[in-house]
């Protein structure tokens, strides 16, 4: 009989935690597994990515853009919904004051956070009792497994940098002590979990991102369309990021770095790969320092690969990670890194072997970029060095197998 297995996210949309699902679904055996999946907001352009084979507990899966307006306006309606049905919001009333005024003193206000443990809360719950259930994602998927799902064996994984990205004991309530297993994507991620959990060290196992190399190779030799921006730039220099438009990934320092670049003589030109609340903000930044035609947001993506594949540089310039799968595919295709000196950056990229490591200014990604240029036999050996480095993390699978024990 094959074991039931649930995974729970919090929405489908093309970041890298739902390409890393989407991997890690595809490495299971399907003749030994029964698998579901039940995203908390029903709608991401991920759920085209799902394997046929696996149930999709979402009724009418909606494959548009999370981030979109209409993205947007989905998350109020299931926030609302969710607060209404039986009224269960309302018994929240005192833990969302509470967490709004420990947010505002820790000037770390984060309205989707607040709003994961109502979700989780209204939404409802599969009658079925499953082997092994997944909250795949911080907040809202691990709420609704530890609280709500029946399963013999629970899971989460963390993908973050837990302690910097505001999570805590007020937000989580109790909902670590109901899982049997944490898995992070990192080990840095991991002992910034147990700074606030380190009760649960017994608990925490290691389980690096599932990359498909072979899917990601191929997909990147596929032609970017004749109109595309990247492929209109006359550029000499195209440098690359892929993240979604969000302050943890200091677009607001890279911008600044551009300007430096081009102020220095180089023809270069700076693409980014993603969506989020800050497009209008960073648009106006981009003005400001005059760079519409050279600082270009592209929006999200379906196959972000020939953009890495053509791309001279990635630069992954974050204030914190847990472990970026962005990093994880620029090695894949042999691409010369630039990262800022950070959590998640550092377990990805040895400074001076394989990348370059720096400090989040924008002198300092300039001048690394102009080192890359200046020197291209560093810039190869960087790129041999990415492409030569083994993702498949085999090993890892080991303690998540044991769950069925």
């Amino acid at each position: 009989m094959k074991k039931k297995i649930l995974f729970v996210i919090n929405t489908m949309g093309r970041a890298g935690a739902e390409r890393a699902l989407i991997s890690f679904i595809n490495s299971l055996p399907r003749e030994e597994y029964d698998i579901s999946l039940l995203s908390l907001i029903n709608r991401g352009e991920t759920f085209d990515e799902v394997p046929e084979y696996v149930t999709i507990l979402n009724k009418k899966p909606d494959n548009r853009s999370v981030l979109s307006f209409r993205g947007k306006l989905a998350l109020i309606y299931t926030t609302l919904r969710c607060f209404f049905y039986h009224l269960r919001g309302v018994t929240l009333i005192g833990y969302f004051l509470k967490n709004l005024w420990l947010q505002c003193k820790k000037h770390q206000f984060s309205l989707d956070k607040l709003l994961w443990r109502i979700i989780a809360k209204g939404t409802k719950a599969p009658e079925e009792t499953y082997d092994v259930a997944v909250a795949y994602l911080e907040g809202g998927s691990t709420y609704f497994v530890a609280d709500s799902v029946h399963a013999r064996k629970k899971a989460a994984f963390i993908h973050i940098d837990y302690k910097k990205a505001g999570y805590g004991p007020a937000l989580d309530l109790n909902a670590y002590d109901k899982i049997d297993r944490v898995f992070s994507v990192s080990e840095e991620a991991g002992n910034s979990f147990l700074q606030l959990y380190p009760q649960h060290s017994k608990k925490l196992f290691l389980f690096r991102n599932i990359i498909d190399k072979e899917r990601i190779q191929k997909k990147s030799e596929l032609p970017l369309p004749a109109d595309d921006p990247f492929m209109q730039s006359t550029a000499d220099i195209k440098l690359l990021t892929v993240g979604r438009l969000h302050p943890q990934k200091a677009y607001d320092i890279a911008i600044p770095s551009l300007r430096m670049l081009r102020e220095r003589g180089l023809s270069a030109d700076w693409f980014v790969l993603g969506e989020g609340a800050l497009e209008k903000e960073l648009k106006r930044q981009i003005q400001s320092e005059q760079l519409q035609e050279h600082f270009i947001l592209l929006g999200s993506k379906e196959n972000p690969y020939p953009y890495y594949r053509l791309a001279t540089l990635y630069i992954h310039a974050t204030r914190f990670e847990g472990k970026s799968i962005a990093i994880e595919e620029a090695q894949i295709l042999g691409k010369a890194i630039i990262a800022s000196d950070c959590t998640g950056n550092r377990e990805q990229i040895q400074n001076n072997e394989n990348g370059l490591l720096i400090p989040l200014t924008s002198e300092a990604i300039a001048d690394a970029v102009v080192q890359l240029l200046q020197h291209p036999e560093q810039k190869t050996a960087f790129e041999k060095a990415n492409a030569a480095i083994d993702l498949s993390h085999k090993e890892d699978f080991s303690a998540f197998y044991e769950l069925f024990s």
